[in-house]
């Protein structure tokens, strides 16, 4: 059994904290480990799991753990530096920094627009589009959940060529669209919905960056509206000089533009 000092100078699990905070920065857990369960921990330090889980509650809040349902708790992984410019791809940006990308279609199929759709892709609303529902990854550990909305029928072909490689690109491509821009980017801050958290192994606790975008191609033509969510202590998003200054055109009226999430 681990010592604790039990005095009341300070709290039993601040004390929990610090141990496995050390033991992470010591490399005894590295990143993606697991560590021991609320019932090893409770024994380990002779506390109850309530006090055990308020140590953990506290790494995690912290950004040096992550806890999933019914998995227990794991050592953050490394963040994914993800830059915000005109032609930013996902699994570009993954290999350039060295890890390796994935993508999984989860949902595939056709849906009458909504409200909000309809209007970003300037389309009558329930008109026919094709939504993607897709999880984006970097080593394994999924980082961001998009949901993809392409005109049809100018996209019917991008269905097959998903069901082959869950590559939104290379979908538009086989289309006849070899490159896309973003038109516009809001980024916000939410809780994610049990189903975002499960997919993206993360708390509800835990914030996600919630994303809304619009794609045009080189006529200017909407090809895509998406919205995403990233996981947020795997995620930092970078505004670069490109971006900078399309976004102080469009306080001007201009549209600025972003990056393609996948």
């Amino acid at each position: 059994m681990t010592i604790l000092d039990r005095s009341g100078e300070t709290a039993l699990w601040r004390q929990i904290a610090a141990r496995l905070e050390a033991a992470i920065a010591e490399g005894e857990h590295g990143p993606e480990d697991r560590l021991p369960s609320e019932g090893a921990l409770s024994a380990r330090f002779g506390v109850n799991r309530h006090t055990v889980r308020r140590a953990l509650e506290e790494l995690e809040r912290r950004g040096l753990i992550r806890t999933e349902q019914g998995r227990g708790s794991f050592v953050a992984g490394e963040v994914l530096d993800y830059p915000l410019h005109g032609r930013t791809r996902f699994f570009e940006t993954v290999r350039a920094q060295r890890r390796e990308p994935a993508g999984r279609i989860l949902r595939l199929g056709e849906v009458s627009a909504t409200a909000a759709v309809a209007e970003a892709l300037g389309i009558a609303r329930r008109a026919p589009v094709l939504r993607v529902e897709r999880l984006g990854m970097a080593d394994g550990c999924p980082v961001v959940l998009g949901v993809h909305h392409l005109p049809l029928p100018r996209f019917a072909a991008a269905e097959a060529a998903l069901r082959g490689a869950p590559s939104i690109t290379a979908a538009l491509a086989a289309c006849g669209v070899a490159d896309y821009r973003r038109a516009r980017t809001r980024i916000s801050a939410r809780l994610p919905t049990g189903e975002e958290a499960q997919l993206l192994r993360q708390s509800r606790g835990r914030p996600v960056l919630a994303s809304e975008a619009l794609n045009l191609d080189a006529e200017g033509r909407p090809v895509d509206f998406t919205l995403a969510c990233y996981a947020a202590g795997r995620v930092h998003v970078l505004v670069e000089e490109e971006q900078r200054a399309a976004m102080a055109g469009y306080a001007k009226g201009d549209a600025p533009l972003g990056a393609s999430p996948f």
